[in-house]
Parts: C-alpha cells; structure tokens; sequence
C-alpha cells in the first residue's frame, strides 16, 4: 500500500515539475540558436540567403507537422494578408536585420536585444490602447530602456564601442517582433490554427523573397560541401521551429503567461552557450544589462487573468 501511494506522489510530482522541464528545455534550444546565428554569418553569408533556406527548412518541417495534423490552410484573401503580414514582420524584416547585425555583435549581446521584444510588445499594446499601462509595467519599460543604454553608453561594454551603433539598429528587430504579436493578438482569423500560420507564412515568406535572392545572387549554394556557417544554419533552423512548436504546445498545455517566461531561459541561456561555444567574455555591463532586462520582462507580462484572452 505504502509503494503503490509512493508511485503516485511520484508520477504527481512529475506532473507538477514536466511543464517547468520542458520550459528549460524550449528556453535552451531557443537560446542556442542566437549563437549559431553568429556562427552562420561568419563567413559573410548575406541575410536574403540565409532567411531563404531557414524558411525552406520552416516549411518543410512545418509541412510534415500540418500532414500529420490534417490541419486546415484557409487561402480566403482575409486569411492570405494575415499569414503575409506575419511572413513580413514575424520573419523577412527581423530576421534580415538580425542576421546583419549579428555579423557585427557579440552573440551574447543578440541575445539581449532579443529578450527585449516583451518590453516592445507591451510598449505597443499600451499606446494602442490594447494593454493597461500600469505603474509597473512602465517600470519594466523602463528598465529595459535602462539596460540597452548600459550595453551602448560604456565604451567598455562591446569589444568595439564603434559597434554600438547595430546594437540601435538591432532593436528594429524586437520592435518587428512587438509589431507582429499585437497584430496577432488583434487580428488573427478565429480558424486560425499556429501550425498551419506558420507553415502558410513560411511558404509566402519563401515565395517573396527567393526571386528577391535571386535577382541579386545572394543565395547560398547548398550543394556543395557544407562548412560550419551552413551547418550553423541548418541546425539553428531545426532547432527554431521544435523551439516554436514546443512553445505553442507549451502555451495550450500550462497557459499563455507561464510559456511566456521561456524568456527567462532563451536570454541567459543564449548568453552562457555563447561563452561556452564562442569563447565571449560578456563584460560587467552586459551582465548587469541582463539583469535589469529579466526583471523588466518580468514587470510587463500579462497579467494571469490575461490567459483566459
């Protein structure tokens, strides 16, 4: 009798610890691939070429996933402007200016820019009369404004203080991505599934920007040997989309405001991977920049009541 209530305490508090393991497990992956961006753009691989084959491998992926499924892809021209607005904002535009910046920053500084898309996302919905701006959510803005100031002001805060200036252009990137979540938030078609959303936006993704690559030879030849930026590339694609998926599947299954603190983990853990695979030495700046934007993210999430929405 004893064993048989022991298994049960046991596989209860398995059940109580497998929604915090699989938020490490998604926030890691996503925090891996900040720094095989870097590894990817090291040779100078231009960023139309890059975000051709992430979204090939996104659809591919994805594809499989919407078989699987036997998703629904609604093509109504409601539903097509709502999938090319998330291909636009969610992917073509942040993604070219991330690539092009990591190329000049620190990995560990991309992964602080990133973390900053919560404080976007609230400073949008609040000017836009979406979100309460209360008392403490202006404080995380603030925060965050704070933090980015501490990574650009100090000259000794970057290798190169004369790279401050990607660390500003990179903030367009987060601000893409604020963009794109209350636009969601606002106008996403009641039979829109995620999976099928982001297959359709890969694939309107892919088909607005491979002429563009083309035209002006920035493709990437994958035929050929592939070296450790393509590597980067490909595994960096993967490792998104099971981070992706593993986010939508963590946000029905725990709730909205619990998978959104796998920021919590993406950010410290794009940081740590790397010091470790890239040999970065984050300066003091940096590390009390973190600091400052885990608290800012945590004073602007939703509220718990807000899971219900």
């Amino acid at each position: 009798m004893t064993a048989k209530r022991l298994s049960v305490d046991q596989r209860s508090s398995f059940s109580r610890l497998f929604p915090f393991l699989c938020l490490l497990i998604i926030g890691i992956l996503w925090g891996a691939t900040i720094p095989l961006t870097k590894i990817a753009v090291s040779t100078g691989h231009h960023s139309f070429g890059l975000i051709v084959w992430q979204l090939a491998i996104a659809a591919i992926l994805l594809g499989v996933i919407v078989v699987i499924r036997r998703s629904v892809i609604h093509l109504t021209p409601r539903y097509l402007v709502y999938y090319a607005v998330i291909a636009i904002s969610g992917t073509l535009m942040p993604n070219s200016i991330s690539y092009w910046t990591a190329f000049h920053l620190p990995a560990g500084v991309m992964a602080l820019i990133i973390a900053v898309v919560p404080v976007f996302s609230m400073l949008i919905a609040a000017s836009l009369g979406f979100e309460r701006a209360t008392r403490a959510r202006l404080l995380g803005i603030a925060l965050g404004g704070v933090a980015i100031a501490m990574i650009v002001l100090p000259e000794s805060s970057l290798p190169d203080p004369a790279k401050a200036v990607f660390v500003l252009i990179g903030l367009l990137a987060p601000l893409c991505y604020g963009a794109e979540g209350n636009y969601v938030a606002q106008r996403q078609p009641p039979e829109a599934g995620p999976f099928a959303t982001l297959f359709a936006a890969s694939v309107i993704g892919l088909l607005l920007l491979f002429p563009i690559g083309w035209a002006s030879g920035t493709l990437i030849d994958m035929s050929q040997a592939l070296g450790r930026p393509e590597w980067a590339l490909i595994i960096s694609s993967l490792l998104h989309v099971v981070a992706y998926c593993g986010y939508l599947w963590l946000t029905k299954f725990a709730g909205a405001v619990f998978a959104a603190q796998v920021a919590y983990v993406a950010t410290p853990a794009g940081v740590v991977i790397a010091i470790v695979v890239l040999g970065e030495e984050p300066s003091l700046f940096i590390w009390l920049a973190l600091a400052l934007l885990m608290i800012g993210i945590a004073l602007v999430q939703p509220k718990r009541s807000d899971d219900a929405q």
